[in-house]
């Protein structure tokens, strides 16, 4: 199975700059997913992987073959790539059934009878659709005619499957469903899967690492846990995470020794220590990221604000409390509600707390309260 590497990749259409110098390698058997907003790069960056769109410079690997290189005039056609592409609208023939959908790639392939016929029931089996085999799409749920597609982008056993927003167009339920197909298609296959998609939900449950993208340029590309709890930059902290990440600006009092600080925020004073050293100035502009978890409410916290809005959701509640101008989210397990303006008390706790540079919005580093 391919290790495929990218190398100073660019791609830019006249003075806008899709993708910018990105570098990055997406190792065997990864399932990586390539996160953003709308208009980041993603898609782009998936397609040139896959050759589809031809990068404006760079080089793209995949296992041992050079399948782009803009210095050497290397352009790899996508049929030449092995690799499968499930897209977002399925695009199953309407007029040919589950069955005939899967082997029509096999057949334009010049594989065997008996071949086509033992794989097409390998992958049916494995998604679970034997029973549909005769049906035409318009006879299928969306959650069937996803599996249907991605049966047929499997049956050429592609060495990488890419696959772009391919859940996007099912309900919720659906979704979570699929979501869990998809992870364990991914062991059953030993393929190397690259996803991409907007919703940080999918990239943190599917992914070995994630890729997120903003304006052409990668941010940070890591496992989802890494990605959630060591943000490289203020853009990071506040994509992954629902609810988001607090962010409050702070005042730096003093430097009290490499590892630790002391603080001013929302009408008082902490002490705070580093898990590393880093160097400040008492004219350092600071702001805390704080996780919705890491606001407990307990009848004696150290911190006091009123009740902004309750939205328990059954397993977990999230409470915006409001103190002065700032209104912070916290979560806590279970179902309760707190009326209007009712007086809340609470703690910040826990090592996961990260500290930015005002400035240049880069992560510092994680600091716990003392």
């Amino acid at each position: 199975m391919p290790r495929i590497e990218l190398i100073n990749v660019t791609k830019r259409w006249g003075n806008f700059t899709a993708v910018d110098n990105l570098n990055m390698v997406i190792e065997d058997r990864e399932f990586i997913t390539l996160l953003g907003p709308s208009g980041c790069g993603k898609t782009t960056t998936l397609r040139m992987i896959a050759g589809l769109e031809t990068p404006t410079s760079g080089r793209i690997t995949i296992g041992d073959t050079v399948v782009f290189d803009s210095e050497e005039g290397i352009n790899v056609s996508p049929a030449k790539r092995n690799i499968g592409f499930l897209f977002q609208n399925y695009a199953l023939w309407p007029h040919m059934t589950v069955y005939q959908n899967i082997t029509f790639g096999l057949e334009n392939l010049k594989w065997k009878k008996q071949d086509i016929a033992d794989r097409a029931l390998e992958v049916m089996k494995m998604l679970k659709i034997e029973e549909f085999r005769d049906r035409y799409p318009a006879e299928l749920s969306g959650g069937q005619q996803q599996r249907v597609a991605i049966a047929r982008t499997l049956a050429p056993s592609p060495k990488v499957l890419f696959m772009d927003e391919p859940l996007s167009n099912l309900d919720a339920k659906l979704r979570g469903e699929m979501r869990t197909e998809l992870k364990r298609l991914h062991t059953d296959t030993n393929s190397t899967f690259v996803y991409v998609t907007h919703d940080q939900l999918e990239a943190m449950t599917l992914a070995s690492r994630i890729c997120l993208i903003e304006k052409g340029i990668m941010q940070q590309y890591d496992p989802p846990l890494t990605v959630y709890n060591q943000p490289n930059n203020l853009f990071v902290a506040d994509f992954i995470g629902n609810p988001t990440m607090n962010f409050i600006n702070v005042k730096l009092l003093e430097v009290v020794s490499p590892k630790e600080i002391k603080i001013e925020f929302l009408g008082n004073q902490m002490l705070y220590t580093a898990t590393e050293e880093f160097t400040l100035t008492e004219g350092n502009q600071l702001t805390l990221g704080i996780r919705p978890e890491f606001l407990p409410i307990v009848d004696d916290g150290a911190l006091t604000g009123t009740a902004y809005s309750t939205l328990p959701a059954g397993m977990e509640t999230t409470i915006k409390i409001k103190i002065g101008d700032t209104i912070l989210s916290s979560v806590v397990f279970g179902a309760i509600d707190y009326a209007v303006d009712q007086e809340i008390k609470f703690d910040i706790v826990g090592e996961g707390i990260v500290l930015f540079d005002g400035h240049n919005r880069a992560a510092l580093g994680s600091v716990k309260p003392l």
